[in-house]
This record gives structure tokens, sequence and C-alpha cells, in this order.
């Protein structure tokens, strides 16, 4: 069996959990690892290429974006026009269907896939979404995050200047209303005032209750858990009161992370284009034969 060969882009917190997924996945090898700094090599990269630009690896399928939200267009792009498939977790809902035509256009332009906003939300948390409403057709569905640290805002906050370290904590209140509690580390010569102020500008926290406090170490707060609630209330046909929940808790980069190594597999299984995940075959996402999985998970 051929093995589908990925690179990952970038090697943040969710870079160092793609490689974890990559390398327990059967159908898998690591073409190498993209990163700005190619001479900084940790332990676990020593077996593998790591280098500055992608087009210095060989044989690449598709590459993982495991970068800033911010950068995932302009990596996707470069990328699909080098005939490499890409798959990202863009998380500004907001902005979603305007990239997924961006990146289709270049896409097919190039005989390539790109799957963007697969993480946990968006991403997994989506089609579970979609499901409920498919089943429960009317009705409102709540999503409640956390409590638990939010990567893609925590990164927002550090590209602010005057930043010298963040963590920004998701409080669910209910009814899919959030509190973002954000902690900073402020760099020498910057006022916290302006600083604060620009974080609540940001269009990651201006539509959300957003609190900003100092503290002397980010480190010493950091726990990478998190987790979700979904509840949908509603009608299906004619009878009321149908209502279903979800609920996970889990490890945020970890889980981004083998969501993001498990639709670079669908991605080799779908026609030219971008795809959002709510557009894919649940089962193009899984590991085996088709007849088997479907005997054992229908």
């Amino acid at each position: 069996m051929k093995k589908i060969r990925a690179a990952i882009v970038g090697y943040g917190n969710i870079g160092k959990y793609v490689l974890e997924a990559l390398e327990v996945a059967p159908d898998f090898e690591v073409a190498g690892i993209v990163r700005r700094n190619p001479n900084d090599v940790p332990a676990e990269l020593k077996p593998y290429v790591v280098t500055d630009s992608i087009t210095k690896l060989e044989g690449v399928d598709v590459a993982i974006l495991a970068t800033p939200t911010r950068q995932v267009e302009h990596y996707a792009k470069e990328i699909l026009a080098l005939g490499i498939n890409t798959v990202d977790s863009f998380d500004i809902h907001t902005q979603i269907a305007d990239l997924r035509r961006s990146l289709d256009e270049v896409a097919k332009a190039h005989n390539r896939v790109s799957i963007i906003s697969a993480g946990w939300d968006p991403g997994s948390d989506s089609i579970v979404r979609a499901l409920l409403e498919a089943i429960v057709p009317k009705g409102i569905t709540y999503t409640n995050f956390g409590p638990g640290m939010s990567m893609g805002h925590t990164v927002a906050v550090k590209a602010i200047e005057g930043v010298k370290a963040a963590l920004s904590m998701t409080i669910p209140l209910g009814t899919g209303v959030h509190r973002r509690m954000v902690y900073i580390e402020v760099a020498d010569g910057y006022d916290f005032k302006q600083v604060a102020a620009a974080i609540k500008a940001d269009d990651y926290f201006a539509h959300d209750e957003t609190h900003v406090i100092q503290v002397e170490s980010v480190d010493a707060l950091k726990d990478m858990g998190h987790g979700v609630n979904l509840t949908r209330k509603g009608v299906s046909g004619k009878t009321q009161n149908q209502l279903i929940e979800f609920d996970m808790k889990i490890n945020n980069p970890a889980l981004t992370a083998q969501i993001l190594v498990c639709v670079a597999r669908a991605s080799m299984k779908q026609q030219p284009g971008a795809y959002t995940m709510i557009e894919l075959p649940v089962i193009d996402m899984l590991y085996g034969d088709r007849e088997s999985l479907i005997r054992r998970l229908v």
C-alpha cells in the first residue's frame, strides 16, 4: 500500500500533535516539517527532514497547515499552486465562506483539494450541528465552549503589539454566550491599558464580553484542556420537545491535530476544489476497507 506523504507546515502546539498523529496512522508517512527556523531541530524531529520551504521536500501529497489562522490563505494558495493538497484549521467563523470560495478557485485551477476549517469547532462540531439540524429540523442549537484555552484567540492576542505572552480562556455563560478571559504579560515600554484596548478591538474579541488581565507569568496559568456542549431542542416532523445533547472534554491541540490528519486522508478521495468538513463523507476520514467499515459501524 502506497502511503500518503504529509508535510507539516508550522511546528507550534498543533504541529507537534500532528506529528504524533501521523506517526501512529498506518496509511501516512511524514514527508517533512516546514518551519521558520530549520536549524531549530528538537529531538523528536531528528528522524525527519526539517526545512524552511515545502519546495525542498520530495513527493508531498498533502500539506497540513499548523499555522496561525490569518496566515492560512497565503500558505494554502502557494502550496495548492505547487500541486499539493492542503488542510487547515482556519477558525474565524464569519470568514469561512469567503475562504472556501477563494481556495476553491485555486484548487480547481491546479487540480488539487483544499479542506478548510478542519478543527473541532469549526470542524467536527460543525458535522454534529448539521446532523442535529437534519434530525431536528425546527429548533435552536446552542454551542457552549469551555471552560478552556482557545488556541486561535491566544495566537491572535500574541500578535498584538506590546504583548509578551498571552493566554485566552473561553468561559461559557450558557445559551451560546461566552466570556473571554485574556491573561497577558506586557512587553517592556508598553502601556497595559493601550494594549488591552487593542485586544478588545480585535475581531476575535470585539463581539464577546472580554476581560484583559495583566499577570506576572502566563505559563503558570496554562492548561490545554477545553470542551464543548452542544444542545438542540426542537421539532422532528410535528413532534415537539426533542432534546439532544453532545458533550466532550478534550486536549485542544491534540484533537485539532487528529482531525487535521483524518481530513488529510479524506482529501485524497475528493474531486478538485475546496471543502468544509460538513461536505465530506465521514467514511472518507477513516482508515480501512470501506466494506469492513460499513459492517463495523453501520
